[in-house]
Parts: structure tokens; C-alpha cells; sequence
């Protein structure tokens, strides 16, 4: 995945304070629901008992253990907050930062005087533009400010010498986020794109642009979706961003100038804080090219003016006054997503402040609510899948042992990061200031973007993490060779330090087997030990993984997602993490037969469920989850992830020790015959 959307010496979660004897079972009856067959559906079997203990409230479109979780993380972060607010700070310290950022944010008095005041000097400087030279400075003074219009910048490991990081142009700058949105007509598209242009009409009238400008809302709102839509239908589709072949474009500023003249890259970079900058990857070379000729096109000054407008008005709109919050949540949290009711001010202020001083508020949730035994048994556990998938490479029929060999070799080098980081970032830079809440969001931002600027064309810091260490997910990143586990992910149904290992197996051991598996799935196994994208595999291994990897995209776009419009899961889209659920699967529960020869499993039944079945009852309980039809459209066009019940239904009838666990047959809603099953790692 890009930048992002996901292991025995003798690994035991017992440790001091329990001894095997007292550990439970970790299943929590209650959460099944045995009016369900589990050899027909297992998911509402394992599942089904807590989906009608959580039922979907307004607020949430979707809500599942891992919101329960980070929700809990959200609560913990708010008392946190909290004591910095009710408490002195010293002037100009990180409390002091935290605490008055998060005032701003609260003060909805304050945001309701100010109206669309902080962004004024934004749209009147707009407004006056007139020529397509003054479009390029305006888009240079934006894009460093964090208003994105056209395109995004970002460092990133260069691709093919991952010691090294350079810069990042990437498509962007469609409001509605998805292509497809603005050019299918076969689904609720022309429904979306009707509220998104509403939505235009309504912002644009808040914001007083229609007067600035001269131009009624409906004519803006329309001159925008032109150009949008001219945008998406250059963009690349989901599924040819993640050829990471195709987004390798690394050319100078002089080729990327002969390419794209439209687009005054020397200016842009100056700007930006990068004078000396010789080269960078462009990510989508087309789509750059139609930006360049939008923005040499004379007859469009106005339609770009309008557009960069809506870009200012759309990325300060969840920081203003209330007309602004509630049109915005309509669109986006309602009418795209499905959710009923704004989340609570506290709620949404926390995950600002958690955005602008991520690792300040993470060294204090982790000094508050992260015991330090957890990093160490983690430590242990990523050592225990790791020989455990070394096991399963030697056994993959269809790998030459030659790849075999480089295989290992990957995953031995593979860097592991558990808990926080060991260094924390420093903040001291930051401005935050009484004036107003989006200022801040605006200081934060260019505060943000001179630390990643800062970071081009020097040596990738391989210490640096890609999430806080309150986030509740983690990550493989192939370009550094590394997967991540924060603090945030670490607890219960993940990580159960009362529970047998055969349940945590089930749940944090596949989460770390489905993170290793992404260095070797059908985008990360094209990076090598060192993070360099370099062809590694013999060529007959490249042909079998591929005639292995399309039997899982075949019967995922078999598996329908919705009756209303009829939608079917994209199995090309999510391939990547569906190889990595297969073969976490695959890699922890060959750690937890490991562990059972070692005698380091009850292999006794508890709570009526052998150790087998336990693996499997907490690996789905990961995924149970409430979610509203609109976000399960919203997702499957857009998320890489499968959605979270085919995540159980559609991947466990792949896994033989399921089949065998449940006493599945022929015949059964579950079963699937071994020689249609996808066999990878």
C-alpha cells in the first residue's frame, strides 16, 4: 500500500501475572450468535451475536471492533487533552499547543462570529486573478498551505534506490475523491453527482464567492464540475495505481517541462522550499498533461479561479461556522458515506489536534495506557510468524528453490516496529495562535509540509514511523522493508493477554502475517530485500504466483456486495489484501501448531472450542461490523480492503485447517474444493 490504508523462541501471552492454567479461552460467547450454522455462514455465527449488541447509531456509517477500539483510543486521548486544558502550561510548551489548538476548536461561539472571515484573504486574492502566469503562483502558494488543487506533493523512497527520498507528484484534486464518480451513469453516480454539485452551490454561497466573483452559485458549482470531471477522466483507476511500474515515472525537471509544458515545475519547486531540486517521479504522466494544458488554456481562467476557490472553501469547510460543518457532513458524511448525524464537536476536534501533534500526544498516551511488557511479547510473537512463514515458503510447490532462497532472505531483513517509536518528533517549530481554528489547521499544515520538504533528496530515515502510536492499524511499507504495530492495535479482540495463545494466534498473529504477507502479495513482491523495485523472481515463479493470485480475483468479483444497485466486490481492486488475509491466515496458524508442539497451547477444548476453532473465532471476531448500504458502495468503488464480512465469508472457505476445524463438507455454505482454493503462502 502507498503512504498512506493493514511471526518462536518461545512466544507466550501468559507472563508474570497469569500461568497457563488460569488463561480463558478468549471467546466471548455472547458474541456468537448459534442460530447460525457455522458451516454455512460463518461470519454471522462468530459475529453475530455482537453485530446485535452494537447496533449502527446516527453517527456512525459503519462501526465495527476496530472503531470500537479506536474509539476507546479517542476517549483516552480526550482525558489526556483534558489535563492540558484544566491544568497551566508553559507558554509555548507542546501542552500549551495541544490545549489552546483544542480551545479554538471548542469555541463554537467564536467560529460562529468569524463566519467565513479566516478564509477572505484566501478567496479575494483568487478573485483577482487574470492571467494563466498568476493561476500558476496562486496554485504554488496553495499547494503550500496544504489546499491541494491539480495535484499532491509528497516524499517518498525513491523506487528504485530506497536509500534515498525524493519527491512525489501525484494525482489529486477531484473533490469528490473517486473517478468514477464523475463518469458512470450505471449506479448512484448521477445521484452523487447532483448532491455534490448542490453541495458547490450552497459553500460557494456561504462563502460570499458568488458575490466576489460576480458569478450566481449555480454557474460556479457547474464551472467546477467541468473541470473535474475533465480531471477524473485523465486520473488513473484504482487498480493502475497500484502497479507500481506504472506510477514510476522518475524524469528531470527539464523532461517533465518538455512533457507537461502547461505545469511551470522550476517555479513550483522553488516555491515550495526545493530551488535546488533536479529530478522527481511523476506519478501519472497523462494526467499531468492534461493539468498542463488546463492550465496554459487562456479561455479557462475563470473555470480554474472557481476551482481553486472551491478547493479553499472544501478543505477549511470542516473548520468554520456551522453552515459550513453541517453542508459539508451532508455530502460527505451522509448522502456519500450513509451516517445520520454529525459527530460530537469533542470527537472531531480530538482527531485535529491528533493530526497536528500526532507523536506529542502519542509519547503521552503511551506513557498513560501502554504497558511495556505488551512491546516485548509482541517482539516475541513477529519472531515466532516469521519462522513460522519461513516454514511455509519452504513448503509453497508452486516457488523454485532459487526464489525460495531470495524469499527468505526478504523476510529476514525485514524491520519490525512495535508500540512507538524510539525517537519522538519534534514539534517545537509549531506555531499555534488565538486567531482562528483554521489558521491553525493552515500553520500545522505548512509546519507539516516543511518537515516533508526537509526530508527530499537526503537518506530515508528508516526510524521514522508512518503512524502514531494511538492508530488502531498498522502497516507494511516495501520500499523500507517494514512492518509496524502501534501501541493503538494492541488490545483487546487483538491482543488478549488473558487469553490462551490459540485465540491471539487467531487475532494479532494473523494481523502481523497479513502485514508480512504484503512483501510478497502482487504489488510488494515486486521490491526487494532492500526496498528496491528489481524482478527477483525467477520467471516461472512469476507465472505460477500470477495463475495462483487470479483465482482470488476471480471469486471476489463473484461475491455481490449489494442488491440496490447491484454491486459486486472488485477483485482486482482488493487483491493485495486479499492475499495478505490468506496468507495470515496460513502463516499464524502454522505459528500456533508450532506452538502446540512446543506445548505451549492448552490442546484441550475450552468453552467447547479446540484450539483450531478458536483461532478462527478470533480471527473473524476481528471483523465483525455494522455498515449502512451507502458505505459499502462508497467503499467497494474505492478501499483495497474487501469489505469487512467477505474479509471472513469469502476467505476462510480458501484455508483448508477452517474446513477441517469446522468439519465442513461438500455441499456445505462454507466449502470450497481444494483445487479451487487460492494456494500462495
Amino acid at each position: 500500500m502507498k503512504k498512506v490504508l493493514l511471526s518462536i523462541m518461545s512466544f507466550s501471552l501468559l507472563a508474570v501475572a497469569c500461568n497457563k492454567a488460569e488463561l480463558g479461552s478468549g471467546v466471548t460467547l455472547d458474541n456468537l450468535d448459534t442460530t447460525y450454522s457455522p458451516v454455512e455462514d460463518f461470519y454471522h455465527y462468530a459475529c453475530g451475536g455482537w453485530l446485535n449488541m452494537h447496533p449502527l447509531d446516527a453517527e456512525h456509517s459503519r462501526y465495527g471492533a476496530f472503531d470500537v477500539l479506536a474509539e476507546t483510543n479517542q476517549e483516552q486521548l480526550r482525558t489526556l487533552i483534558d489535563s492540558l486544558v484544566n491544568n497551566p502550561n508553559e507558554p509555548g510548551s507542546y501542552g500549551d499547543k495541544i490545549a489552546t489548538l483544542y480551545i479554538m476548536g471548542m469555541d463554537s461561539l467564536m467560529l460562529q462570529q468569524q463566519g467565513a472571515a479566516p478564509i477572505k484573504p484566501y478567496l479575494n486574492e483568487i478573485a483577482a486573478l487574470r492571467t494563466t502566469e498568476e493561476l500558476q503562483a496562486e496554485m504554488r502558494r496553495l499547494h503550500g498551505k496544504g489546499i491541494n488543487p491539480f495535484f499532491a506533493l509528497f516524499n517518498e523512497a525513491d523506487a528504485k534506490d530506497a536509500n534515498m527520498c525524493i519527491a512525489w507528484l501525484y494525482q489529486s484534486g477531484i473533490g469528490m475523491g473517486e473517478r468514477d464518480y464523475y463518469l458512470k451513469s450505471d449506479g448512484r453516480e448521477p445521484q452523487l453527482r447532483e448532491a455534490y454539485l448542490k453541495l458547490m452551490e450552497t459553500q460557494f454561497a456561504n462563502a460570499g464567492y458568488d458575490k466576489l466573483s460576480g458569478l450566481p452559485a449555480d454557474k460556479l458549482a457547474k464551472m467546477v464540475m467541468e473541470l473535474e470531471t475533465r480531471l477524473a477522466k485523465a486520473q488513473y483507476d484504482n487498480e493502475t495505481n497500484r502497479d507500481p511500474f506504472k506510477i514510476y515515472n522518475k524524469m528531470t525537471l527539464e523532461e517533465a517541462s518538455a512533457k507537461t509544458p502547461g505545469v511551470a515545475y522550476n517555479s513550483y519547486f522553488a516555491e515550495i522550499g526545493l530551488p535546488k531540486l533536479v529530478s522527481f517521479n511523476m506519478a501519472q504522466p497523462e494526467y499531468f498533461e492534461e493539468v498542463g494544458k488546463i492550465l496554459a488554456d487562456k479561455n479557462l481562467v475563470e473555470s480554474v479561479k472557481a476551482y481553486y476557490a472551491w478547493n479553499v472553501i472544501n478543505t477549511a469547510a470542516s473548520y468554520l461556522s456551522d453552515n459550513f460543518v453541517n453542508a459539508n457532513f451532508e455530502f460527505y458524511g451522509h448522502t456519500l458515506s450513509g451516517a445520520e448525524q454529525l459527530r460530537p464537536r469533542w470527537k472531531r476536534v480530538t482527531s485535529t489536534v491528533d493530526g497536528a501533534m500526532g507523536e506529542a500526544l502519542g509519547e503521552l498516551y503511551v506513557a498513560r495506557f501502554f504497558p511495556p511488557e505488551a512491546k516485548k511479547r509482541m517482539l516475541e510473537m513477529v519472531d515466532n510468524l516469521k519462522e513460522a512463514f519461513a516454514m511455509r515458503i519452504d513448503q509453497a510447490e508452486w516457488m523454485s528453490d532459487v526464489t525460495k532462497d531470495r524469499a527468505k532472505e526478504k523476510l529476514a531483513t525485514i524491520m519490525v516496529k512495535v508500540g512507538y517509536p524510539d525517537k519522538w518528533r519534534d514539534y517545537s517549530g509549531l506555531k499555534i495562535e488565538k486567531d482562528s481554528y483554521f489558521a491553525n489547521v493552515i500553520r500545522s499544515n505548512e509546519f507539516d509540509i516543511a518537515y516533508m520538504v526537509s526530508k527530499i533528496d537526503k537518506p530515508v530515515d528508516r526510524t521514522e514511523w508512518g503512524m502514531t502510536p494511538q492508530t488502531v492499524n498498522a502497516y507494511y511499507n516495501p520500499t523500507t522493508n517494514e512492518i509496524c504495530f502501534p501501541a493503538g492495535i494492541l488490545q483487546k479482540p487483538f491482543f488478549d493477554m488473558t487469553a490462551d495463545d490459540a485465540f491471539n494466534y487467531g487475532a494479532i498473529g494473523v494481523v502481523i502475517g497479513h502485514e508480512m504477507t504484503h512483501g510478497f502479495d502482487d504489488q510488494g513482491r515486486h521490491y526487494d530485500k532492500d526496498g528496491n523495485l528489481n524482478d527477483w523472481w525467477e520467471a516461472e515463479d512469476t507465472v505460477r504466483f500470477q495463475k495462483n493470485a487470479q483465482v482470488l480475483v476471480d471469486w471476489f468479483n463473484k461475491v455481490k456486495v449489494s442488491d440496490n444497485p447491484e454491486t459486486y466486490a472488485n477483485g482486482k481492486l482488493t487483491l493485495g489484501e486479499n492475499i495478505a488475509d490468506n496468507g495470515g491466515l496460513h502463516i499464524s496458524y502454522q505459528a500456533l501448531q508450532n506452538a502446540i508442539a512446543k506445548k505451549q497451547v492448552n490442546k484441550k477444548e475450552m468453552d467447547g472450542f479446540t484450539p483450531a476453532q478458536r483461532f478462527f473465532l478470533a480471527y473473524a471476531g476481528v471483523w465483525a461490523s455494522n455498515i449502512r448500504d451507502e458505505a459499502k458502495l462508497m467503499l467497494t468503488a474505492a478501499d483495497v480492503h474487501s469489505l469487512a464480512e467477505n474479509r471472513v465469508n469469502a476467505t476462510l472457505p480458501h484455508v483448508g485447517e477452517f474446513i477441517e476445524a469446522f468439519g465442513i463438507k461438500e455441499g456445505d455454505g462454507m466449502y470450497l474444493a481444494p483445487e479451487k482454493r487460492a494456494m500462495l503462502w
